[in-house]
């Protein structure tokens, strides 16, 4: 049998570093929804071609390319012993149609953790980010500032706030994610595989909490 958890998170709960974490620690590959939409366009892959029609269009893209995307991924060798979901499934039904194509696997959903931070500290990591333009590196005005104002350390590009990290962008993200999500989290906790986990800690902290739920429930 192989593992699969899904991670959950408001934006700044710091689902995406835990996933990476967890993922490097348990040897499975850490499969991101953006990452997996970057690459289907950039290809472009068949797949791609089709989300990009809806994208131009200014509609979303329909379920049935997402999952799509996500089984083409799901079925590489790198998966054979499970893998690492980050914001995917983000409904109700992608997390059924997650089930239906797992049980063709012959697999399932093992756990689903999901980190919880209070609204303000929210508010307070998101709206002190600055990303790199090069590859995308996090940094944050105080948690973790560059060496050099304005540049990133790994690369050398510059730094800035992306439109999604002002305060009003801030607020309407965090308010949609918990209007579209808490039916999901409702959703895994009646299966009984949500794991909930205080997210307002130190980084390492939530890690060593994640695997500890982790090798208490697999």
């Amino acid at each position: 049998m192989s593992t699969y958890i899904v991670m959950l998170g408001p934006p700044g709960a710091g689902k995406g570093t835990q996933a990476q974490n967890i993922s490097e620690r348990l040897g499975l590959p850490h499969i991101s929804s953006g990452d997996i939409f970057r690459e289907n366009l950039k290809g472009p892959t068949d797949l791609g071609k089709v989300a990009r029609e809806y994208m131009d269009r200014g509609e979303l893209v329909p379920d049935d390319v997402t999952i799509a995307m996500i089984r083409e991924r799901l079925a590489r060798p790198d998966c054979e012993n499970g893998a690492l979901l980050d914001g995917f499934p983000r409904t109700p039904a992608q997390a059924k149609a997650l089930e239906e194509m797992l049980n063709e696997f012959d697999d399932g959903i093992d756990m689903v953790p999901y980190i919880s931070v209070p609204e303000a500290v929210l508010i307070d990591r998101l709206t002190g980010r600055s990303t790199c333009r090069a590859q995308g590196h996090i940094y944050h005005v105080r948690n973790n500032p560059p060496k050099e104002a304005g540049k990133c350390d790994i690369d050398g590009s510059e730094l800035y706030q992306r439109e999604d990290d002002n305060i009003n962008t801030v607020n309407r993200r965090i308010r949609v994610y918990m209007e579209q999500t808490e039916p999901l989290i409702d959703y895994y906790r009646q299966k009984n595989v949500l794991v909930e986990l205080r997210g307002d800690q130190p980084i390492e902290k939530v890690t060593e909490d994640l695997m500890e739920a982790i090798r208490g429930d697999l």
